[in-house]
Order: C-alpha cells, then sequence, then structure tokens
C-alpha cells in the first residue's frame, strides 16, 4: 500500500547507505536483510524496537534509512518513529506491516513516516525500491542543508550571494573601496545585481548611517531628470510652484547611486561633471551654487569606453566617474552560484508567498547550471519565484521550471563551473535526461522510445515510472 511508484526489481541500480532493519520476525528481518547487503547497503538488525532506538540514538548521526515493523513485543514501531522523528527528524523510516487498515497507514503517515508497506510485500523488489528512494530523500534534505549553512557564510554583503572566485574578486574590492569616499563606477550586463553592489558600498562605508538614494537615468527625460538630481526654485519653469530640493541635496552626508548613467543626455553630463569636480549643486532657475557632501556611484550596462570614443559620452565625465571600476561577472561566468543563489530565492519566496517548498531535486538543479541565463541573476530569480508559486511539493523539478529551460537541448557534459554531483546522483540525473530525451525524440510513444533506446517496452515503461520522468505525454503506441 505505498503511496509512492511500484517497486522496481531488486537489478535496480543501487545506492550507498547504512540502513537499521527492526523486526520481531527472524525469517523476515534475515530475508531484508540479505536484500539490501546484495544491493550493498550497509545493514544492521534488530529484532526490538527498544534496541534499534538505543543503537541509532546512541551513536552519530550516520544511519541513512529505519525500516520498521509496526506490532512488536514491548516498544511499537510507530513508538519508535515518534522518537526518531523527535531526536532525528531528517532521518526517513519506513513501516512494514502485516496487519494494514487505513487507518493504521493514516496514522504511521501522520507520524512522519516517509513510506508505508504491506506484507507480505507485492514484489520482490519493494523494500529496496523504497529503501532507495528514502536515502535520495535525504541526500536531498543534507544538500540542502549544506546550501543553508554556505548562504550564511556567504550573506556578508547585503543580499550577494555567492562564494564563486568571480564574485569573491567582487568581494575583495568591495572591501577595500567601501571605507572612502572614492567615485565608483559599477559595469556589467543587465540583471546581475548592480545596485545590490551599490548598497554594499554604502553599507560598508562610513556613511552607512545616512541616506542612500537611488535614480535610474534612463528612465526618465532630460528636463525631468535635472529636475531630479538638481532640484529647482520656484517658476524655473511651468508647474514649479515652489523651490525643491533635488536628490543631490536630499543625499547629503550619504551616498547617490546614478544607474543607466550612459544614457545621460550631453547637457546632463555637463551638470553632472560640475558636481564631481566642484562638489556643488545648482538648481533649475538658481543663480546660486550650493556645496553637497556626498558620495557619487554610478553604473551601466553600456560600454562607456566605446561611447566615449564615438563622441556619445564625456571624456572627462568618464575618467571622473571611473576612479575605481568594479565589474561585475554574468551569471554564466560563475555557474558554482547558482545552487546557493537558487536555494536564497527558495527562501526568499517560500517566505513572501507563504509557501511550503523547501528545496530543489538535483536534476532540476543541473537544468538550471546549464542554461545560459541571459538575463543573468535577476532571470534566475524569476524563474525560482515562478516555480515557487507554481510548485506542487515541498521540492522542486524539472516539472516546475519554465518550458524554455525544462525542454532545452539535454547534454551529458557538465558546465564549466557547475557543481559536481556525486557519481549516483549524477547517474541518475543522466538517466532521467536519457529517458526523458528518448521520449521527446518518440514524441511521446514508449514503444517507439524503447526501440530507440534498444530495450523492450516493459522495461523502457518501468524506468520511466521509476525515475518519474514528466514527458509531456507518454502512449503505448
Amino acid at each position: 500500500m505505498s503511496e509512492r511508484d511500484p517497486a522496481a526489481p531488486p537489478t535496480a541500480r543501487p545506492l550507498s547507505g547504512r540502513v537499521v532493519v527492526v523486526d520481531d520476525e527472524p525469517l523476515l528481518l534475515s530475508a531484508v536483510r540479505r536484500m539490501l547487503k546484495t544491493a550493498a547497503f550497509d545493514v544492521q538488525c534488530f529484532g526490538s524496537a527498544a534496541e534499534a532506538r538505543d543503537a541509532v540514538l546512541g551513536g552519530e548521526d550516520n544511519v541513512d534509512v529505519v525500516v520498521t515493523d509496526i506490532h512488536m513485543p514491548g516498544m511499537t514501531g510507530i513508538e519508535l518513529l515518534e522518537v526518531l522523528h523527535v531526536e532525528r527528524p531528517n532521518l526517513p523510516v519506513i513501516i512494514m506491516t502485516g496487519r494494514a487498515t487505513v487507518q493504521v497507514a493514516v496514522d504511521a503517515m501522520r507520524e512522519g513516516a516517509y513510506d508505508f508497506l504491506v506484507k507480505p510485500f507485492e514484489a520482490q523488489g519493494t523494500v529496496l525500491a523504497s529503501v532507495q528512494r528514502a536515502i535520495r530523500y535525504r541526500r536531498l534534505v543534507q544538500r540542502n542543508q549544506d546550501l543553508r549553512r554556505q548562504l550564511a557564510e556567504t550573506r556578508r554583503f547585503e543580499n550577494i550571494v555567492g562564494g564563486s572566485k568571480a564574485i569573491r574578486d567582487v568581494f575583495d574590492l568591495l572591501k577595500s573601496v567601501a571605507p572612502t569616499v572614492t567615485t565608483v563606477l559599477i559595469v556589467g550586463e543587465s540583471g546581475t545585481g548592480k545596485e545590490l553592489v551599490a548598497r554594499a558600498l554604502h553599507d560598508l562605508s562610513p556613511r552607512s548611517e545616512r541616506r542612500f538614494v537611488a535614480i535610474n537615468c534612463g528612465a526618465l527625460t532630460e528636463s525631468v531628470l535635472e529636475s531630479e538630481l538638481f532640484g529647482h526654485v520656484r517658476g524655473a519653469f511651468t508647474g514649479a510652484a515652489t523651490n525643491r530640493r533635488g536628490l543631490f541635496e536630499e543625499a547629503a552626508g550619504g551616498t547617490i547611486f546614478l544607474d543607466e548613467v550612459g544614457e545621460l543626455t550631453p547637457a546632463t553630463q555637463v551638470r553632472l561633471l560640475r558636481v564631481l569636480q566642484e562638489r556643488e549643486i545648482r538648481p533649475l532657475g538658481s543663480n546660486d551654487s550650493r556645496p553637497v557632501d556626498i558620495r557619487v556611484l554610478a553604473a551601466t550596462h553600456r560600454n562607456l569606453e566605446t561611447a566615449v570614443e564615438q563622441g556619445d559620452f564625456r571624456t572627462d565625465l568618464y575618467y571622473r566617474l571611473a576612479v575605481v571600476t568594479i565589474d561585475v561577472p554574468p551569471l554564466r561566468d560563475r555557474v558554482d552560484d547558482i545552487p546557493l543563489l537558487t536555494q536564497h530565492f527558495i527562501d526568499k519566496h517560500s517566505s513572501r508567498l507563504s509557501r511550503p517548498i523547501k528545496s530543489i531535486e538535483p536534476t532540476a538543479l543541473a537544468r538550471l547550471c546549464g542554461h545560459p541565463w541571459p538575463g543573468n541573476v535577476r532571470e534566475l530569480e524569476n524563474v525560482i519565484e515562478r516555480a515557487v508559486v507554481l510548485g506542487k511539493t515541498n521540492t522542486l523539478g524539472l516539472a516546475d521550471l519554465p518550458p524554455a529551460i525544462r525542454s532545452a537541448a539535454r547534454s551529458v557534459t557538465i558546465a564549466p563551473g557547475a557543481p559536481l554531483l556525486p557519481l549516483g546522483e549524477a547517474k541518475e540525473a543522466f538517466l532521467y535526461e536519457y529517458l526523458a530525451e528518448a521520449l521527446d525524440r518518440a514524441n511521446g510513444n514508449i514503444a517507439a522510445a524503447a526501440r530507440l533506446a534498444g530495450v523492450d517496452r516493459s522495461n523502457f515503461r518501468r524506468l520511466v515510472k521509476k525515475h518519474d520522468v514528466d514527458g509531456d505525454t507518454h502512449r503505448d503506441q
């Protein structure tokens, strides 16, 4: 009466791990031990729940799965489950019983059982298949916990997440430049997180207690932008009924961030150059200049050196802005940060949207690591937010990713910089990709896909079911 996939035969690829088996029937205990040993598991057997409890809780947390009968003299399997669920909450417990009822199954699942098996077992490999699934689940939970620990260690600069060499170089430059008043030009493609870098520079500086003011220079017309930046006096233009301070004055003592500075018109470039040279501003319509104590940070996705050569950007302004340049790398150059970023966005949006998503399956994560990400970190965040909204379980899978990523050309190669999965999981990811590709090429026809793969139809169908390959439609004919 398992709620998961039907059992795979004992020839299915095993995983390594330590399994504790508990049953008061010596013959069944011996049979299960022999089956799991043959599949290369390290197996410990106990005739009572109390012995198993003491063994599991008395040593290190190195047991991967517990398989226990329910009805035994003394402590029951459900009581053992309750204790382990409290003391080892990430330890999967598989319940078996020869007296199955709906209520017993419901009670076991409510107490946190990973799976519920009925004796005698439906197929020879029922226990083995359940144990393999449980170990994959435990490894996924452990990887999720590792990612959270890494996230805690890397969140040193606001929400800039990562541990790759490319982003560590940015962190090092941030720490050197932040304590100064030097003007900084932040360059990088759209979506790489240039404003996060600017905020980090402000937060790590002596000006962190004062205001951080950001404005997108490419989003406003010249007249509106100049009024926003420099302010105006009453009567400066139609509609200017009162004096108004600009953002340079609003951010006095703090930091102003000029995003997309490469979009400034020539006239506004001249006014900005005066601010950088003289440290003073002149509101629109005024004859008087006012001193400002301000740190200027600027960002652009354009190549300003090329813009200077083409006459679109002033040379003197470029050199005033680019005293120090920080180049934020695109996501394709920091692939090994994708797992950390993915977990960060899962946590962020699950909390914000009150969703139960906790982690992502290795196969789906591998697909994310292989995507080129033209929209960079912003695109990745949008993908994860969408997946969190649409996800139907607490773990994101391939089916939760957008079609463009889910159906991208498959490859068995490892993207440069991508995290290296454990060998067993890498094999599993490859097999999933192989089966899905075969189904795609056969337009969902299982018989045709089996012929392409060189296996008989029943074995191919079993593999598709076992590995939960969710192609669009599967047809036998």
